[in-house]
């Protein structure tokens, strides 16, 4: 089987377009290959997966189990774990560990709520 040459056929439509469109188009195009995935690790995503993205911010498992397992009573797993902590590491101006451990300890929560509502 062989494969049909495109290049002189992309090659003459891009070379019409300014570097600006070339970069304009690249990022449409971008957004466009990664929505499908954005959406399919939204809705797929588990307390595993959850655990296992607050580990590698450097949060230890005691405290990563307790975080993902509010975050799921909470029904915010599809928001993911690790964007909880980056909210509140932001908000609380501190790194993840401690973020994680203030939130496995049960304070903090209202920040999360203020960001995605309350859902208990």
């Amino acid at each position: 089987m062989v494969r049909e040459d495109t290049f002189d056929h992309a090659h003459q439509y891009l070379s019409g377009l300014t570097d600006e469109e070339l970069q304009m188009r690249f990022w449409h195009l971008t957004e466009e290959i990664v929505e499908p995935l954005v959406e399919l690790a939204r809705t797929h995503t588990s307390p595993s997966i959850e655990r296992s993205v607050l580990m590698r911010m450097g949060i230890d498992t005691p405290t990563c189990v307790a975080v993902v397992a509010e975050c799921e009573t909470r029904g915010l797993l599809g928001h993911g774990a690790g964007h909880v902590v980056l909210v509140c590491m932001q908000a609380w101006d501190v790194d993840a560990p401690t973020a994680a451990r203030k939130l496995a300890a049960g304070n903090g929560w209202e920040t999360v709520d203020a960001k995605w509502g309350s859902t208990r």
